[in-house]
C-alpha cells in the first residue's frame, strides 16, 4: 500500500510554489508538500472551496456532552452501509465514553434535495450542536448550511463538498483521483483501446470531480476512445443493470471500463455475465471485487482506494469535533491523499479463500486516513480531540 507519487511529481513542477504566487489565505500556512500534493490548482476542480475557513476563530456555543445530526442522503449501497457501521459500533461509543458526546440522529433523504434540507432544518430546530452530511449536492445545501450556522451549528460535508462559506470539507482531491485512475486504465490497455466510464452520482461534487478527473486521464492518451459514459449510482446493482444494458447494444470491442466505487463488483457481474472477455475493471475497495483480483492475479496490475468509508467517516468526525472544541480550521476544505494498492498488498488483506460476494469494504485506517499529525497542519491551535477539558 502506498500514497500515490506519480502524478504528484508533474503537479509539483506545475505549481507555482516558491515563484512568488500568492496562495489564498490558509493555504499559505500548509506546507509546500501538502499544497503540491493536494491543492494544485491544475489538477482540482475549480469549484472545490478552498479559501480561509470562517471557523478560524470559532467555538461552540454549547458545552460537550455535544448530539451531532447525520444527515445522509443516501443509504441505497455497501458504502453506506460500512459508514453506519463504522459510526454505530465504534465512533459513538469511543466519544460517549470520553463525555463529548451524547448521541447522534440520523436521517435519510434517498438523494432528494428537499427532503434533506427539511431533514436538516429539523435538526438544528431539534437542538443538534453539528451537522454531517455526505456526498451531496455542492449547491443545493447551501441556504439551510447559512441557517445552521447562524443557530450555532457548523456543517461538516465529507466525501465531497459544499460550497458554502459555512462549511467544512473533508476528502481526497477527487480529480487528481481520477485522472491518476483514468492514466493507469490507458496504461493498462497500452495506450489505445475502446473504454467504458461508469460514474457515481452526477450532480454530486464527490462524483462530478472524479468523473471530470478520468476523463482528463483517459483524453491525455490520443489512441483511447471513450465509447460511452453512464451512471452507475455508486451502487453495484445499478451499475450491473446499466452496463448490461450498454453491452446489449453496443457490440463492438471493448477494452476496459472505468468504474467509480461503490459499483464495481456490479461491473465485473455484469461482463461475466455477457460472455465477453473480461476487460480491465478499475476497482475500489469492495472487498468482493477485490476478491476476484486476489483469485485473478493477472487480471489487473493496481487498484485505487479513494473513499474508503468508515476511515472517510471518521476524518470528518476527527475534524467536527476539533472545530467544536475551537481547533479553528484554517481552510474550508481539508483534503486527503488517495492510495494505491499492489497485488503484493492484497495478498497481505485477503487470503485465497475470500468471498467474491462480499459485502464488506478494505479500509486503510484513520492512521493513514487523515492521521493526527496531519491534521494538526490543518488547524490553527491543534491538539489531540479526545483529551479536551471543556
Amino acid at each position: 500500500m502506498r500514497q500515490l507519487t506519480r502524478a504528484a511529481a508533474a503537479v509539483a513542477v506545475s505549481l507555482c510554489v516558491g515563484t512568488g504566487a500568492a496562495l489564498a489565505d490558509g493555504l499559505d500556512e500548509l506546507t509546500e508538500e501538502i499544497v503540491a500534493r493536494t491543492y494544485n490548482s491544475e489538477m482540482i476542480d475549480p469549484a472545490q472551496p478552498i479559501e480561509a475557513s470562517i471557523y478560524r476563530d470559532w467555538k461552540s456555543p454549547s458545552e460537550p456532552p455535544w448530539t451531532i445530526g447525520y444527515a445522509s442522503s443516501y443509504a441505497g449501497n455497501t458504502w453506506r452501509a460500512a459508514v453506519m457501521d463504522r459510526l454505530i459500533q465504534s465512533i459513538l461509543p469511543k466519544w460517549q465514553e470520553l463525555g463529548l458526546v451524547d448521541d447522534v440522529f440520523v436521517t435519510q433523504s434517498n438523494l432528494n434535495d428537499s427532503v434533506q434540507i427539511q431533514q436538516m432544518r429539523q435538526l438544528v430546530d431539534q437542538g443538534v450542536d453539528a451537522i454531517i452530511v455526505c456526498c451531496s449536492n455542492p449547491t443545493a445545501l447551501n441556504a439551510t448550511v447559512k441557517y445552521a450556522y447562524e443557530r450555532g451549528v457548523p456543517t461538516f460535508s465529507f466525501t465531497g463538498y459544499l460550497t458554502s462559506p459555512y462549511a467544512v470539507n473533508s476528502s481526497v482531491n477527487y480529480q487528481l483521483a481520477g485522472f491518476e485512475i483514468g492514466e493507469w486504465m490507458a496504461q493498462e490497455v497500452g495506450g489505445e483501446g475502446n473504454i467504458l466510464v461508469v460514474e457515481g452520482i452526477p450532480g454530486t461534487s464527490g462524483s462530478d470531480s472524479q468523473h471530470r478527473g478520468v476523463l482528463l486521464g483517459l483524453e491525455a492518451y490520443p489512441d483511447i476512445n471513450i465509447v460511452g459514459e453512464i451512471a452507475g449510482m455508486w451502487t453495484d446493482q445499478v451499475a450491473q443493470g446499466e452496463v448490461q444494458k450498454w453491452l446489449a447494444t453496443n457490440p463492438g470491442q471493448l477494452d476496459g471500463i472505468v468504474v467509480q466505487s461503490a459499483a464495481e463488483m456490479g461491473v465485473l457481474r455484469a461482463l461475466q455475465q455477457s460472455g465477453r472477455e473480461m476487460a480491465p475493471v478499475a476497482i475500489g475497495g469492495e472487498l468482493g471485487a477485490l476478491c476476484y483480483w486476489r483469485k485473478n492475479p493477472d487480471y489487473i496490475s493496481t487498484t485505487f482506494q479513494v473513499w474508503p468509508p468508515g476511515d472517510d467517516f471518521e476524518l470528518i468526525w476527527n475534524i467536527m469535533m476539533r472545530t467544536l472544541q475551537g481547533q479553528g480550521p484554517r481552510i474550508q476544505s481539508i483534503l486527503v491523499d488517495p492510495f494505491e494498492f499492489t497485488y503484493a498488498d492484497l495478498e497481505g488483506v485477503l487470503d485465497a479463500n475470500c468471498d467474491e460476494n462480499s459485502q464488506l469494504w478494505l479500509e486503510v485506517g484513520p492512521a493513514a486516513w487523515g492521521a493526527e499529525d496531519y491534521l494538526d497542519q490543518f488547524f490553527v491551535r491543534p491538539a489531540d480531540p479526545t483529551q479536551y477539558q471543556p
